[in-house]
Protein backbone atom coordinates (compact mmCIF):
# COMPACT_ATOMS: atom_id res chain seq x y z
CA UNK A 1 0.00 0.00 0.00
CA UNK A 2 1.00 3.56 -0.58
CA UNK A 3 1.02 5.85 1.86
CA UNK A 4 -1.48 9.12 1.98
CA UNK A 5 0.38 12.73 2.46
CA UNK A 6 -1.64 14.35 5.12
CA UNK A 7 -3.98 16.93 4.30
CA UNK A 8 -2.29 19.83 6.38
CA UNK A 9 1.34 18.90 6.29
CA UNK A 10 3.38 19.73 9.60
CA UNK A 11 5.20 22.61 8.90
CA UNK A 12 7.93 24.11 11.68
CA UNK A 13 6.50 27.71 12.58
CA UNK A 14 9.49 30.23 11.68
CA UNK A 15 9.92 32.81 13.84
CA UNK A 16 9.24 36.21 13.51
CA UNK A 17 12.67 37.39 12.34
CA UNK A 18 13.05 34.94 9.88
CA UNK A 19 10.32 35.82 8.42
CA UNK A 20 10.91 39.58 8.36
CA UNK A 21 14.46 38.30 7.20
CA UNK A 22 12.55 36.27 4.44
CA UNK A 23 10.48 39.05 3.27
CA UNK A 24 13.35 41.78 2.72
CA UNK A 25 15.62 39.30 1.26
CA UNK A 26 13.30 38.17 -1.30
CA UNK A 27 12.29 41.89 -1.83
CA UNK A 28 16.12 42.42 -2.27
CA UNK A 29 16.27 39.50 -4.88
CA UNK A 30 13.33 40.43 -6.78
CA UNK A 31 14.75 43.61 -7.20
CA UNK A 32 18.35 42.48 -8.65
CA UNK A 33 16.52 40.51 -10.69
CA UNK A 34 14.81 43.38 -12.04
CA UNK A 35 17.55 45.71 -12.45
CA UNK A 36 19.82 42.66 -14.16
CA UNK A 37 16.83 42.28 -16.74
CA UNK A 38 17.49 45.77 -17.55
CA UNK A 39 21.10 45.41 -18.00
CA UNK A 40 20.39 42.64 -20.77
CA UNK A 41 17.33 43.98 -22.48
CA UNK A 42 16.03 47.19 -23.31
CA UNK A 43 12.86 47.76 -21.49
CA UNK A 44 10.71 50.84 -22.01
CA UNK A 45 9.71 50.72 -18.30
CA UNK A 46 5.69 51.91 -17.22
CA UNK A 47 5.56 55.38 -16.27
CA UNK A 48 4.57 55.69 -12.34
CA UNK A 49 2.68 58.67 -12.17
CA UNK A 50 1.97 60.02 -8.67
CA UNK A 51 -1.32 61.36 -9.03
CA UNK A 52 -4.36 61.19 -6.76
CA UNK A 53 -6.17 59.54 -9.50
CA UNK A 54 -4.24 57.03 -9.86
CA UNK A 55 -3.93 56.10 -5.75
CA UNK A 56 -7.47 55.98 -5.88
CA UNK A 57 -7.86 53.62 -8.99
CA UNK A 58 -5.09 51.27 -7.01
CA UNK A 59 -7.06 51.76 -4.22
CA UNK A 60 -10.31 50.62 -5.55
CA UNK A 61 -8.67 47.86 -7.30
CA UNK A 62 -7.08 46.94 -4.14
CA UNK A 63 -10.25 46.52 -2.30
CA UNK A 64 -12.02 45.10 -5.12
CA UNK A 65 -9.50 42.10 -5.33
CA UNK A 66 -9.41 42.37 -1.75
CA UNK A 67 -13.46 41.60 -1.78
CA UNK A 68 -13.36 38.99 -4.94
CA UNK A 69 -10.67 36.93 -2.28
CA UNK A 70 -13.20 36.52 0.23
CA UNK A 71 -15.51 35.45 -1.76
CA UNK A 72 -13.18 33.20 -3.36
CA UNK A 73 -12.26 31.79 -0.05
CA UNK A 74 -15.74 31.33 0.98
CA UNK A 75 -16.82 29.41 -1.85
CA UNK A 76 -13.77 27.36 -2.90
CA UNK A 77 -12.27 25.06 0.14
CA UNK A 78 -9.30 24.44 -2.33
CA UNK A 79 -8.40 27.99 -1.77
CA UNK A 80 -9.28 28.41 1.67
CA UNK A 81 -7.41 25.50 3.26
CA UNK A 82 -4.14 27.00 0.59
CA UNK A 83 -4.98 30.31 1.97
CA UNK A 84 -4.91 29.09 5.42
CA UNK A 85 -2.11 27.47 5.36
CA UNK A 86 -0.37 30.10 3.44
CA UNK A 87 -1.10 33.02 5.57
CA UNK A 88 -0.82 31.34 8.91
CA UNK A 89 2.83 30.12 7.65
CA UNK A 90 3.73 33.94 7.48
CA UNK A 91 1.31 35.84 9.43
CA UNK A 92 1.30 34.04 13.03
CA UNK A 93 4.78 35.22 13.99
CA UNK A 94 4.06 38.67 12.95
CA UNK A 95 3.06 41.48 15.17
CA UNK A 96 0.81 44.35 14.03
CA UNK A 97 3.94 46.95 12.97
CA UNK A 98 4.85 44.00 10.77
CA UNK A 99 2.05 44.27 8.39
CA UNK A 100 2.92 47.62 7.35
CA UNK A 101 6.49 45.75 5.11
CA UNK A 102 4.37 42.75 4.72
CA UNK A 103 2.43 45.11 2.47
CA UNK A 104 5.25 47.02 1.44
CA UNK A 105 8.37 44.92 0.12
CA UNK A 106 6.21 42.83 -1.81
CA UNK A 107 3.91 45.49 -3.11
CA UNK A 108 6.67 46.98 -4.16
CA UNK A 109 9.58 44.17 -5.61
CA UNK A 110 6.83 42.08 -7.08
CA UNK A 111 5.27 45.23 -9.32
CA UNK A 112 8.51 46.59 -10.28
CA UNK A 113 9.65 43.22 -11.18
CA UNK A 114 6.94 41.64 -12.91
CA UNK A 115 4.29 44.51 -13.88
CA UNK A 116 7.11 46.95 -14.43
CA UNK A 117 9.78 44.99 -16.14
CA UNK A 118 8.51 41.94 -17.14
CA UNK A 119 4.99 43.06 -18.85
CA UNK A 120 7.21 45.52 -21.06
CA UNK A 121 9.73 43.31 -22.08
CA UNK A 122 7.20 40.51 -23.04
CA UNK A 123 4.95 42.78 -23.94
CA UNK A 124 2.48 45.73 -23.41
CA UNK A 125 -1.04 42.86 -24.83
CA UNK A 126 -2.14 40.09 -23.44
CA UNK A 127 0.19 37.91 -24.15
CA UNK A 128 2.69 39.83 -21.69
CA UNK A 129 -0.25 39.88 -19.12
CA UNK A 130 -0.29 36.45 -19.33
CA UNK A 131 2.97 35.17 -19.24
CA UNK A 132 4.27 37.43 -16.39
CA UNK A 133 0.55 36.55 -14.14
CA UNK A 134 1.65 32.87 -14.61
CA UNK A 135 5.34 34.08 -13.43
CA UNK A 136 4.02 35.54 -10.14
CA UNK A 137 1.82 32.90 -9.32
CA UNK A 138 4.67 30.18 -9.69
CA UNK A 139 6.23 32.80 -6.88
CA UNK A 140 3.44 32.13 -4.27
CA UNK A 141 3.80 28.34 -4.77
CA UNK A 142 4.72 27.37 -1.44
CA UNK A 143 4.33 23.33 -2.08
CA UNK A 144 2.05 21.10 -3.75
CA UNK A 145 -1.07 20.95 -2.40
CA UNK A 146 -0.98 24.97 -2.24
CA UNK A 147 -1.95 24.54 -6.02
CA UNK A 148 -5.08 26.84 -5.16
CA UNK A 149 -3.11 29.61 -3.72
CA UNK A 150 -0.90 29.69 -6.91
CA UNK A 151 -4.30 30.09 -9.78
CA UNK A 152 -5.21 32.59 -7.28
CA UNK A 153 -2.41 34.55 -7.05
CA UNK A 154 -1.93 34.41 -11.20
CA UNK A 155 -5.41 35.45 -11.54
CA UNK A 156 -4.64 38.41 -9.30
CA UNK A 157 -1.10 39.01 -11.28
CA UNK A 158 -3.71 39.19 -14.60
CA UNK A 159 -5.58 42.08 -12.81
CA UNK A 160 -2.68 44.04 -11.67
CA UNK A 161 -1.41 43.68 -14.89
CA UNK A 162 -4.39 44.78 -16.92
CA UNK A 163 -4.55 47.72 -14.80
CA UNK A 164 -1.05 48.50 -15.73
CA UNK A 165 -1.91 48.14 -19.26
CA UNK A 166 -4.93 50.23 -18.90
CA UNK A 167 -3.65 53.31 -16.74
CA UNK A 168 0.28 52.87 -17.98
CA UNK A 169 0.78 53.97 -14.92
CA UNK A 170 3.03 51.09 -12.78
CA UNK A 171 1.79 53.27 -9.66
CA UNK A 172 -1.83 51.98 -9.33
CA UNK A 173 -1.12 47.83 -9.27
CA UNK A 174 1.61 48.64 -6.93
CA UNK A 175 -1.34 50.64 -4.96
CA UNK A 176 -3.53 47.74 -5.13
CA UNK A 177 -1.15 45.45 -4.14
CA UNK A 178 -0.08 46.87 -0.65
CA UNK A 179 -3.82 47.56 -0.51
CA UNK A 180 -4.96 43.92 -1.06
CA UNK A 181 -1.44 42.72 1.02
CA UNK A 182 -2.33 45.38 4.32
CA UNK A 183 -6.16 44.73 4.02
CA UNK A 184 -6.11 40.89 4.27
CA UNK A 185 -3.32 40.55 6.86
CA UNK A 186 -5.18 42.80 8.62
CA UNK A 187 -8.04 40.71 8.26
CA UNK A 188 -6.58 37.62 9.31
CA UNK A 189 -4.75 39.17 12.47
CA UNK A 190 -8.08 39.95 13.75
CA UNK A 191 -9.27 36.89 12.84
CA UNK A 192 -6.81 35.02 14.58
Amino acid sequence: MTEQLPQDPTVESLTRVQILVAMAVTAIILLLVARLWLLFDSVSLLAVNLSVNALLIGLGIGLGITTASAIVYRLWSSYQKSADYYLELVLKPLIWFDLIWLGLLPGLSEELLFRGVMLPAIGLNPFGVFVSSVCFGVLHYSGSQQWAYVIWAAVIGGVLGISALETGNLLVPIVAHITTNLISSCMWKVKH
